[in-house]
């Protein structure tokens, strides 16, 4: 059985006033937050138990049907570090593994648990038409992401000159199965303390390939998007009320 863990700890501090009092997840649009369209993609998707990492403000994740696991150094590490703190599940069994700051459809999820592999993404090849309504210029924002003529990931996450290096955009959903969690703590184990709590999670991913560890990617469609900014909010509640993301 596949489970799924969203890492929820961060505040998401660029979000301003909005994440004043809640963690980033329960950010809302069109009134949903972002933790309840999550889950709600996750259940349709074919996943019955759902943990969340928590850190800022994590009482408020409380009574939410949700498995909790904590991550007091939240504000002094990155995504990574909320990750491991899941280890007793991602060991255990193959887990899906959420940003909390994104959206999906369930179609996606449902693709993404059945696909073969032990590190596998999610990623969008039709990307551009969303960053350019989100950014004057996506590739202020867009970062390197080429595949081989199998679907496996040769680069991830460096910062692209040119759209030539960008073949889709890595969603911030993804798999591991047990022994694509001990690559990990393998890669994380090369690292003092420092190097591991600046890692983030393409950081990780681009490392592991470095080391010759296998990571597949899977181009999966449907309306997606992620929260950085309030005009994100904006936009994502403008395509709502045109009929242009998922319903609950």
């Amino acid at each position: 059985m596949i489970r799924a863990i969203i890492l929820a700890a961060g505040r998401g501090s660029r979000m301003g006033a909005l994440t004043r009092d809640r963690p980033k997840c329960l950010v809302e649009f069109a009134g949903k937050s972002l933790l309840e369209r999550q889950t709600a993609a996750l259940r349709a998707g074919g996943i019955e138990t759902i943990a969340a990492v928590r850190g800022y403000r994590g009482d408020r994740l409380e009574g939410r049907g949700l498995v909790l696991f904590d991550n007091p150094d939240w504000a002094s590490s990155n995504m990574v570090m909320s990750l491991a703190r899941a280890a007793a599940w991602l060991g255990a069994g193959p887990c899906l593994v959420s940003y909390a700051d994104i959206f999906y459809p369930a179609a996606a999820v449902a693709a993404l648990a059945a696909a073969a592999g032990d590190i596998v993404l999610a990623y969008d090849r039709d990307w551009l038409s969303l960053w350019r309504r989100r950014f004057a210029d996506p590739l202020t924002d867009a970062e390197s992401f080429r595949l081989d003529g199998s679907g496996r990931v040769l680069e991830i996450g460096r910062r692209a000159k040119a759209l030539a290096e960008i073949q889709g955009q890595y969603m911030g959903l993804l798999k591991f199965t047990p022994a694509g969690w001990h690559a990990v703590e393998a890669a994380l184990g090369d690292l003092d303390d420092a190097g591991r709590r600046r890692l983030d999670m393409t950081g990780l991913l681009d490392r592991l390939i470095g080391r010759g560890q296998s990571v597949m990617a899977l181009a999966v469609a449907g309306p997606w998007g992620e929260v950085d900014s309030e005009s994100d909010l904006a936009l994502y509640e403008s395509m709502a009320a045109a009929g242009a993301l998922p319903s609950l």
